[in-house]
């Protein structure tokens, strides 16, 4: 019906009559179904075949909040919640002991790889735990005849420069004093005992003393360290002052509620001689163990799970990688405390192509995280992620959290080395673990006659006893990123704000509200992804500033 004079609007419209505006909430009712699929319907196989992050978009929901007040807590084992979903992933040229730290402050969780020998990746993980501590339970301490030049070797080792001083270099024995960086930074005669230049006077404070006690001392003192000593003047333990700034600058840190210091996961295979691997990471204060295999629905590491729980009843055990749910449920019986799932997924990755095996992985972590909540079993959705809609992606399917390896590469933390591509651009090196690069590197087994043997790469493919290695990945380079304290807050600020544009405050809203059909999802054709990407003749793809 054509507008009469003065009209603002018909009374008809191509759909039929104009209701009254008041009236649009209550017209819902009158659809028999909501826009959108449910997840079910989704990830439908027998429909739609198995799906992947770029196939689906999520539907948006009512904004009733602020991005800021979203809360992105969740487990990432049984017993271990992360402030942040976000694991980086243990591969050599992407999680040492740098990225494990920068992690773990920003309130995620590194995975150290297992491409070294036992005792290099025992230092990572002592690195670690010693970069920040409440109470440092077990302090590097030095005798009085240690000499300047043996503290300078001491603090290039672990990356400190205070070393507390006993009459018999040990902890429990007599303080006599401390040695820092200040006293030896202009010391020319390296065979000097440090008696000669420690600091004696001493502020203190009594076993017993709480950790908000020490803090206080501490901070109205001008000493970099604070040790504790029992009645007899015998060192206990100690607090250093940059914990107490670290503190205040990293507030979502991932650390344990009692000690304070970070949480630190590194991964290991499933041979007998990761055994005595692992004894060495649990002596250097390993807090979770993932067991690091392509296939891990396998009798080697059913039994080694077996024999963690049983030998390392307080270490917390990640399984995997597993893509149905019939993995998930050995690994389960077995005594899992989380999963990881993926297979061929990953961006270095050629398993689905070379092997044809794997799982599509928005298919793979739906179905294995659905079953997996029954039994109280937190999932990490491993490879395929390239962005920030993917992690979102692969947390509305039902992960707790999200495990990175080209994404977090090309960043300043991660061991790669960085060099200049033929198109100018500042790029980092970056392999996938089964790599011929990778399966190869002697470096494995500290260069040994059993480097081979103990290399990473062939125990995570089943590969040790080849005569001809098959690559399941790929060597290459990422573009660099800059540093993990930049780009982490970045990924968190875009996870926060998508769910946001959800409608869902936190992770666990977001997992119920998935379950119970609230949240919906849209299939994407190939033409709905190229609308979805940028169609422009040029333009700078600036992630964050």
């Amino acid at each position: 019906m054509p507008l009469s004079n003065g009209d603002v609007r018909s009374s008809e419209s191509f759909f039929g009559p104009v209701l009254d505006h008041t009236k649009a909430l209550e017209a819902l009712s009158q659809y028999e179904e909501r826009d959108g699929l449910d997840i079910k319907s989704l990830l439908d196989s027998k429909k739609h075949g198995g799906l992947t992050y770029n196939d689906f978009l999520v539907l948006p929901g009512y904004i009733g909040f602020a991005a800021s007040d979203v809360n992105l807590d969740s487990p990432v084992t049984k017993r271990i919640t992360l402030r942040t979903p976000f694991v980086s992933s243990p591969m050599d040229t992407v999680t040492e002991h740098e990225m494990a730290i920068h992690m773990a402050l920003q309130g995620g969780l590194g995975v150290i790889h297992h491409n070294c020998s036992a005792e290099a990746q025992a230092e990572m993980v002592q690195k670690v735990k010693r970069f920040e501590n409440g109470f440092i339970m077990d302090p590097v301490v030095i005798g009085r005849n240690t000499t300047v030049g043996e503290v300078k070797a001491l603090k290039e080792k672990w990356g400190f420069g205070g070393f507390p001083v006993t009459e018999n270099g040990k902890l429990g024995s007599k303080l006599i004093g401390i040695v820092t960086n200040r006293d030896i930074q202009f010391e020319e005669d390296f065979r000097q005992p440090v008696s000669a230049v420690m600091v004696t006077d001493l502020v203190t404070a009594n076993h017993g003393t709480t950790l908000l006690e020490a803090n206080k001392i501490l901070s109205k003192s001008k000493k970099g360290k604070l040790p504790i000593i029992d009645s007899e003047g015998n060192l206990v333990s100690m607090i250093s002052r940059s914990d107490l700034t670290k503190n205040l600058h990293f507030p979502l840190a991932s650390k344990l509620p009692d000690s304070k210091q970070l949480i630190c996961a590194a991964a290991i295979g499933t041979r007998p001689e990761d055994k005595i691997r692992l004894q060495k990471l649990v002596d250097a204060g390993l807090d979770i163990v993932v067991l690091d295999s392509s296939q891990g629905n396998s009798m080697y590491q059913i039994e080694m799970i077996k024999w963690i729980k049983g030998k390392f009843p307080g270490l917390d055990v990640i399984g995997g990688n597993v893509v149905t749910r019939e993995q998930a449920a050995s690994l389960i019986a077995a005594g899992v405390d989380g999963l990881r799932i993926g297979m061929g997924s990953g961006s270095a990755c050629i398993t689905q192509e070379v092997m044809a095996v794997g799982r599509p992985q928005a298919a793979a972590v739906y179905n294995v995280s659905s079953f997996a909540a029954r039994f109280g079993v937190p999932t990490m959705a491993d490879g395929g992620v390239q962005n920030v809609g993917h992690i979102v992606k692969g947390l509305a399917l039902g992960a707790s959290t999200v495990m990175m390896g080209g994404l977090l590469a090309g960043t300043t933390e991660s061991p790669g080395t960085s060099f200049v591509s033929r198109e100018g651009k500042l790029v980092k090196a970056y392999r996938g673990m089964g790599s011929i690069d990778a399966m190869q590197d002697k470096k494995a087994g500290g260069g040994g006659k059993d480097s081979q043997k103990s290399n990473a790469g062939t125990a995570r493919y089943f590969s040790e006893g080849d005569s001809v290695l098959v690559a399941q990945g790929v060597s290459g380079a990422v573009a660099h990123r800059g540093s993990v304290t930049k780009f982490v807050p970045y990924l968190a600020a875009g996870l926060k704000h998508s769910l946001q544009d959800c409608g869902q405050k936190s992770l666990l809203e977001l997992h119920k509200s998935v379950e119970n059909g609230t949240t919906r999802f849209e299939l994407r054709t190939a033409s709905a992804q190229l609308e979805g990407g940028v169609n422009m003749e040029s333009y700078e793809k600036k992630l964050y500033a």
